[in-house]
C-alpha cells in the first residue's frame, strides 16, 4: 500500500487556494450538493470551452458567485453576452439563489495542467500516438516558459492488450513538493 498524497490538499493555503470559499453551520451538505450539482451543469453545458477551473464563493444567504477559468471565453460568453446570461439564469433557476458569473481567461493554456492533460486526452481518443501527444505537450509547454513538466500515463495505451504505464518528464529547475 503507497502513501498517496492528494495533489490539491498537498498544497492548501501554500501555492493554492480553495475552489469553494464559504462557511456553513447548519446545512452544509445542501450547500456542498448544491456545488455539485453546479460544477457537474458547467461541466456539462461548457464542455468545449476549456474550463480550467471553477470557484464558487458564498457572500450571503442567498448569493452565489462563480468564476469560470476559461481558455476560451467567446464560447462561454457568446455573441454579445447571450450565452452568460442564459447560463446564468439556469443557475438562478437550480439554486433559487442570485447568482453572479465572473469568466477569467487563461493567456496561456499550454501551463494550465488541466488544459494539458485534457488536450492529451482528446488526442489519444483520435487515435493520435500517445508517445507523440505526450512529446508535443512538452515541447508547447517547454516553449511558452516552463520551468518542468511531468505527464504519466496509464491503461490501454496504443490499442495494447496489457495495461501499462508510461511517464514522460523534463524541467529545468529541481524538482520539489511545496515552496
Amino acid at each position: 500500500m503507497g502513501r498517496k498524497v492528494h495533489p490539491v490538499g498537498f498544497r492548501l493555503g501554500i501555492i493554492k487556494d480553495w475552489q469553494s470559499r464559504w462557511f456553513a453551520e447548519r446545512n452544509y451538505t445542501e450547500q456542498l450538493h448544491e456545488d455539485i450539482k453546479l460544477r457537474a451543469l458547467v461541466a456539462k453545458r461548457l464542455a468545449n470551452a476549456s474550463i480550467s477551473r471553477i470557484e464558487l464563493e458564498r457572500s450571503a444567504a442567498n448569493q452565489i458567485e462563480i468564476t469560470l477559468s476559461t481558455a476560451k471565453p467567446g464560447i462561454v460568453i457568446g455573441k454579445g453576452g447571450q450565452a452568460v446570461e442564459v447560463l446564468r439564469k439556469e443557475f438562478e433557476t437550480q439554486t433559487g439563489k442570485k447568482v453572479k458569473l465572473n469568466i477569467n481567461e487563461i493567456k496561456q493554456p499550454e501551463l494550465d495542467a488541466f488544459l494539458v492533460a485534457e488536450s492529451i486526452a482528446d488526442q489519444i481518443t483520435r487515435r493520435v500516438s500517445y508517445k507523440r501527444a505526450m512529446k508535443q505537450a512538452i515541447q508547447r509547454a517547454t516553449r511558452l516558459g516552463a520551468k518542468g513538466v511531468r505527464i504519466r500515463l496509464s491503461g490501454r495505451l496504443g490499442m495494447l492488450m496489457c495495461w501499462m504505464v508510461v511517464g514522460i518528464r523534463w524541467w529545468r529547475i529541481r524538482r520539489s513538493g511545496c515552496r
